[in-house]
């Protein structure tokens, strides 16, 4: 389910935290890694609960209002687009779905006023405004609405980045990678499959699996090993005012460069500058580049790495 970039991400957090905690064992970090590949997977099932949590609101609503002792012409014939959007009543029979939320139930239970509020700007958007006056029945438009409805409405909403910190640490700062692999299951919906459309795994396959798991070990067992490189190639810097975010990025990336054959050294490479851009200092795409090009070039020449994309000398 999670990205191959997510799952660099995860490995670089746990190898900072391992690095802080000092007296923890690699089983022990590997564990903590699962549990938090696991979170993401929850959050991935909360954002399409969250979905239905919004059309369950709207629902309520239209039969409240036609309980008013003095029903107007509108609250007797509500305006049903929404509630009605193809995707979203599909999801809310989906086999799958269905069954987490009987496992694990919703965590929305407990924030009725954040469904509310969100709701409220919901049905204020233009996007939302736009959709309830186009005619129902186009199964492709209302997932359109629906992926964006999600990108451009739900996302931004402050209150859930909230709710999802006093949750789970594991929440504070990887909303944007599980939105986009809602999106993608949106967009992957299929009307013809009703029911038993398949949600995203929470790996994509055993070998995805297995990427995470071994990267997280190469980068604990061989840390001393890789320090000593980059401190080797970064003799001209002072290295007690390196980002010691950047050092871990570099460990992790050194990591998967020797240990993965299969994955090209410059995809490795650009892996981890962008995920440096995001996460570290403004500088350290630059820096991290530089860095990781000699030591590459190093490798290369000791023979400890052979294989394709190789940087150019």
């Amino acid at each position: 389910m999670l990205s191959r970039r997510l799952l660099r991400v995860k490995v670089v957090q746990m190898a900072y935290a391992h690095h802080q905690k000092g007296e923890v064992s690699i089983q022990q970090t590997e564990n903590e890694l699962f549990h938090s590949i696991a979170k993401s997977h929850e959050m991935y099932h909360a954002f399409l609960l969250l979905m239905l949590e919004l059309k369950n609101f709207a629902e309520n609503r239209i039969e409240l209002r036609k309980q008013k002792k003095r029903p107007s012409e509108e609250d007797l014939n509500p305006n049903m687009r929404f509630v009605d959007n193809g995707f979203l009543v599909q999801l809310a029979n989906n086999e799958s779905l269905l069954a987490y939320n009987t496992k694990n139930g919703t965590p929305w239970a407990d924030h009725p006023e954040t469904i509310k509020a969100l709701f409220n700007i919901v049905s204020e958007s233009a996007l939302y405004t736009e959709y309830m006056s186009t005619e129902a029945g186009d199964y492709e438009a209302d997932k359109r609405f629906a992926a964006k409805l999600l990108e451009k409405v739900i996302a931004p909403f402050e209150s859930l980045y909230t709710m999802f910190e006093e949750q789970s640490v594991y929440w504070n700062d990887e909303i944007e990678f599980v939105i986009s692999m809602v999106v993608k299951t949106i967009k992957g919906f299929k009307q013809e499959n009703e029911s038993s459309e398949a949600l995203l795994p929470e790996f994509k396959d055993d070998e995805d699996r297995d990427f995470v798991q071994r990267l997280c070990r190469k980068t604990l067992v061989n840390q001393t090993d890789n320090m000593n490189l980059i401190q080797k190639f970064t003799k001209n810097w002072d290295f007690d005012r390196v980002a010691y975010l950047d050092v871990v990025l570099m460990q992790v990336a050194i990591a998967e460069i020797v240990e993965f054959k299969n994955i090209p050294i410059n995809v490795s490479l650009n892996e981890y500058i962008e995920i440096a851009k995001f996460y570290s200092t403004n500088k350290s795409g630059v820096f991290i580049n530089g860095v990781l090009d000699k030591i590459t070039e190093h490798l290369i020449d000791e023979k400890v790495i052979n294989k394709p994309g190789k940087v150019n000398k």
